[in-house]
């Protein structure tokens, strides 16, 4: 099917807004249904939250990467869900990693200082969702870091920290669950709110 004109432009904008289109077509009835291949989920931090977060990740049909700098973390035994596991030091990683519109990155590595140096590193690649864990206190304490040297507000805004949605979560599982609950609702709708006032 070789489609011209108005159903052209109808199946280019079910692709811009993720939409089912129906629409009169040579005198019948032409059904635009998008379908894209399984978003990936970059996980940065092979800790105890990351474990529980690739199988959910999986269950919902991301494609899952999991990095981290210590094998002894990211392996096969930890992470036998995911679709991917490399063992890297986080400062230069963004050279690896060509993140699209359709990708998903989780940032929740062991500490401060390694969160930032992935935030560094993936904040002006073209993720859809980019998430860290933490506090405000702690996101702000980043944030001034990430002004210094020249990232703008507008970068900033793009990054949902703290991460995940507001179900008072306590336990590694419990806020698996609420990255991944966010991590769905953004793939559905396309946004979610990043002004928030929990800590994960």
């Amino acid at each position: 099917l070789k489609l011209t004109g108005e159903a052209l432009a109808a199946a280019h904008e079910a692709l811009r807004e993720r939409e089912i289109k129906l629409l009169p077509h040579r005198g019948g009835r032409l059904y635009m249904e998008p379908i894209y291949p399984d978003p990936t989920l970059y996980i940065f931090g092979a800790g105890h939250i990351s474990r529980y977060l690739a199988p959910l990740a999986n269950m919902v049909e991301f494609r899952v990467v999991v990095i981290d700098d210590r094998k002894e973390y990211a392996n096969r035994e930890h992470f036998p869900q995911a679709d991917d596991i490399w063992v890297r030091q986080f400062e230069g990683v963004g050279e690896g990693i060509k993140p699209d519109e359709e990708s998903y990155i989780v940032i929740v590595t062991r500490g401060h200082l390694h969160d930032y140096t992935v935030l560094k590193e993936v904040l002006r690649k073209g993720a859809r969702y980019i998430g860290m864990i933490g506090s405000r206190r702690k996101r702000e304490l980043i944030y001034q870091q990430l002004r210094q040297e020249g990232y703008t507000q507008e970068e900033l805004d793009r990054i949902h920290a703290p991460i995940g949605l507001d179900i008072n979560a306590e336990t590694p599982e419990e806020i698996a669950i609420s990255i991944i609950a966010e991590l769905i609702r953004v793939r559905a709708e396309g946004k979610a709110p990043k002004e928030k006032t929990w800590r994960v």
